[in-house]
């Protein structure tokens, strides 16, 4: 993993990342909506925390194992749009562009809660 600093969140919000998606993937906190949890999955990605991921992936989506590239670098964070997801709903989806060295992801993302906690199903790529 990466190394902990006090600069601001990968997920683009102003706060220290242990303030932010920090306490969720240590466990102290868990994600109180679906947006915070896509964020919190993009600083996981960002800082190759592969544990934090498979976590929060859904059990019926989880892949049996996650490898990631060591050559990508997140660059950047935009979310685009977010649909239900709070702590009154069920599902929730967030689109979202992250941007790489080098390019872009756009993804629609489809979150559910399990247990309570929300976690990620899948995704979709819109188009441009």
């Amino acid at each position: 993993m990466v190394p902990v600093t006090a600069r601001s969140c990968p997920c683009g919000l102003p706060e220290p990342y242990t303030a932010c998606c920090g306490r969720y993937h240590s466990g102290a906190a868990a994600a109180p909506t679906a947006e915070a949890l896509m964020r919190s999955r993009y600083s996981a990605f960002v800082r190759r925390d592969v544990a934090y991921l498979l976590r929060t992936w859904h059990p019926r989506t989880r892949p049996a194992r996650l490898e990631l590239d060591e050559r990508m670098r997140w660059t950047g964070l935009e979310v685009l749009a977010a649909t239900d997801g709070s702590a009154f709903h069920s599902t929730g989806t967030v689109t979202f562009r992250a941007s790489y060295r080098g390019g872009s992801l756009h993804e629609r993302s489809r979150f559910e809660r399990v247990g309570g906690a929300w976690v990620y199903v899948d995704g979709e790529f819109p188009e441009a």
